[in-house]
């Protein structure tokens, strides 16, 4: 297969296990920053130009794009769905798990475990707000806030008051969510390729600090999931229309609730966790999907000729 790897810096370390992975199973790949691609849209011949060629001939294209690049980068990975070319993640899906409160509201629909969330965009709601989540301490969050950056935890209820309006006077989007005491700073993060978990970690925050993010100075180390959780994970990649996702769930006294599902999971922190080849495990689901994929666009070619 000809693989396209869409990523703003070929030496990041999922990047180049994807890259390494790849080549060693017999492919051809290619890194290709969104952001240098540019695109001819129309009905009858839709292009992606980069650097003053046409890029072409890909069965595949596995999209790691960052949150800052959203918009475009799904705008390219579109326009390589239009090609006909299959992706790993579809943009649809990267677009709906991005918008987290959007996110939050497909999973509860499918009745998913989560801590209760409040939206609102009022000062004059705060103090309803607040006791919709069952007062302070609780969790407050930017929307577009990515690796913990944008979250906070308020201890009382004046403080909480006081960062959700300060936060209102920016113009900023934010949520409010339950604090789960219970779960002691510490959080799972499953990784899910299609119908499977194929590897999950514990990530514990440091002292003094509530977000476990290994970005923020968290540890990792390998957790043993309940089936309730390994189920829990499944439903959420399912509903966001993810085939790979990285799913983060919390133990809370009623069971696990998820946090966030996203749709470009770093490999580092969890391969080096569990040792799983987990690169190797994500070429082999899409190599099994591409050709499904061909399968049914020969068919439907048939079907409409």
């Amino acid at each position: 297969m000809k693989i396209a790897i869409l990523s703003r810096n070929a030496e990041l370390y999922s990047t180049k296990r994807l890259v390494e992975a790849a080549t060693a199973r017999g492919h051809e790949v290619q890194v290709i920053d969104p952001l240098t691609c540019y695109m001819n849209v129309n009905r009858s011949n839709s292009s992606i130009h980069h650097k003053g060629e046409v890029l072409a001939g890909f069965d595949a294209v596995i999209p790691r794009i960052g949150a800052s690049i959203t918009f475009y980068g799904t705008a390219v990975l579109r326009q390589f769905e239009m090609m006909g070319v299959y992706s790993l993640n579809e943009s649809v899906a990267i677009s709906r798990a991005r918008d987290k409160l959007r996110s939050l509201q497909l999973l509860a629909r499918q009745g998913i475990g989560l801590p209760v969330t409040g939206f609102a965009d009022k000062p004059g709601d705060i103090p309803d707000l607040i006791d919709m989540v069952g007062g302070a301490p609780l969790v407050i969050k930017l929307l577009e806030g990515t690796q913990g950056i944008g979250v906070v935890l308020a201890e009382t209820r004046t403080a909480a008051e006081s960062v959700i309006e300060a936060f209102m006077g920016l113009n900023a989007n934010i949520l409010v969510q339950e604090y789960i005491r219970e779960a002691n700073g510490a959080d799972i993060r499953c990784f899910v390729v299609g119908n499977k978990v194929v590897a999950a970690m514990k990530r514990q925050a440091k002292a003094g600090e509530f977000r476990s993010n290994l970005h923020r100075g968290g540890s990792a180390s390998v957790v043993r999931l309940s089936k309730e959780e390994r189920s829990t994970a499944i439903r959420a990649a399912k509903t966001m229309g993810l085939n790979v996702a990285g799913v983060d769930l919390l133990r809370s006294n009623h069971g696990p609730v998820v946090m966030e599902v996203n749709s470009s999971p770093g490999l580092e922190g969890i391969e080096a966790a569990t040792g799983k080849d987990i690169a190797n495990l994500s070429i082999e689901f899409l190599e099994q999907k591409v050709v499904s994929h061909k399968t049914r666009r020969k068919l439907n070619t048939k079907g409409t000729g």
